[in-house]
């Protein structure tokens, strides 16, 4: 008898204590959260380059070229967000870039209406990722081998496709299709407009969907999302999927802009989405990350290249920059996951 009483005085403390620890965490969640200190490093290079360079770095010309350089990797860097939450890994996305840019390309170049290259390019996109998908998801192969094949085998299609040529006449409707990737609105490049609505719908979707959570359940305990219902296998795919549409994306808006297509579009350019989202937050090994922190990576490592283009630093040591920087973010996760443990 004296059991009943206790239960819910037992409940009611313990609802206590956890809402305590809720606005404790709440208050320091800030403080370990690693785009909240990415944000931070941004604020400082900026400040100190306009100090440093007020003609040259702190321009509207300036601003207007690192935000719209970065809105390319920042879209994929989201798209890429979805593939690592699980766990994987979509080395094909700089390939895909190609492609993509050489089918949109060959359609209009065959004057065919700017949707419809659009179109074509997305389903391009969408078809290699669901390629990727079904080979790591239904086929349990590894996703680093996956997407490798992946990104040599587009790479070669889009080479075999444009005959190893640049596709720059666009017909009838080459100028409406650059004007997509290559106009502005309100002083802001639409490349940015496109990633700040990518990222806003996506930071929905992974925080406040059944979708997101699943992304996140089954790159924190694959098996133990599957024995709760997590429909594991369908999810992976669509997570690809997501990754070859926004990697398509980057691709008919930089082709827009570029006023060509070629097939060496976006090489190299895996690497730098990767980092984005590492440095942003993002665990390689799955479970943890967000589209801000891809958003918020792909800028800093635009700004850290533009602002070592200023200091006169050789382009060739930028890759060293960023590689270090990928270092620093992954042992900073280590270092915070070790206190939380």
């Amino acid at each position: 008898m004296t059991t009943v009483p206790t239960r819910p005085l037992q409940s009611s403390v313990a609802i206590e204590d956890i809402t305590g620890l809720k606005e404790r965490s709440l208050g320091q969640r800030l403080l370990s959260s690693q785009p909240f200190w990415v944000t931070i490093a941004l604020v400082i290079i900026c400040a100190v380059m306009a100090w440093d360079q007020p003609d040259a770095f702190a321009t509207s010309d300036n601003f207007f070229n690192i935000t719209r350089n970065f809105a390319f990797i920042g879209i994929m860097a989201v798209g890429m967000t979805a593939v690592i939450l699980t766990g994987g890994i979509d080395l094909s996305v700089g390939s895909l870039m190609g492609l993509v840019g050489v089918v949109c390309g060959l359609i209009l170049q065959a004057e065919y209406h700017w949707a419809v290259a659009i179109l074509a390019g997305l389903l391009t996109g969408a078809a290699a990722g669901a390629v990727n998908g079904f080979l790591v998801a239904y086929v349990g192969l590894p996703a680093f081998v996956v997407t490798l094949g992946m990104l040599s085998a587009a790479r070669s299609l889009a080479i075999v496709l444009s005959e190893n040529r640049m596709i720059y006449e666009f017909g009838p409707w080459g100028e409406t299709f650059n004007a997509i990737g290559g106009d502005s609105i309100l002083g802001i490049a639409n490349p940015v407009w496109v990633l700040a609505i990518l990222a806003l719908i996506f930071g929905f979707i992974f925080n406040f969907t059944a979708w997101g959570n699943y992304l996140y359940a089954i790159g924190s305990n694959e098996d133990a999302a599957r024995l709760t219902g997590v429909p594991v296998r369908r999810v992976k795919l669509q997570a690809y999927i997501v990754s070859g549409l926004t990697a398509a994306l980057a691709s008919v808006l930089i082709v827009g802009w570029q006023g060509s297509a070629i097939n060496a579009l976006g090489q190299g350019y895996e690497l730098r989405v990767i980092a984005s989202t590492v440095i942003g937050g993002a665990d390689l090994m799955g479970g943890q990350g967000g589209a801000y922190g891809a958003v918020i990576g792909a800028a800093l490592i635009e700004v850290i290249r533009n602002s070592l283009l200023m200091a006169g630093v050789d382009a060739n040591w930028q890759g060293a920059f960023v590689g270090l920087f990928i270092v620093l973010a992954v042992l900073l996760q280590r270092i915070r996951g070790k206190r939380s443990a």
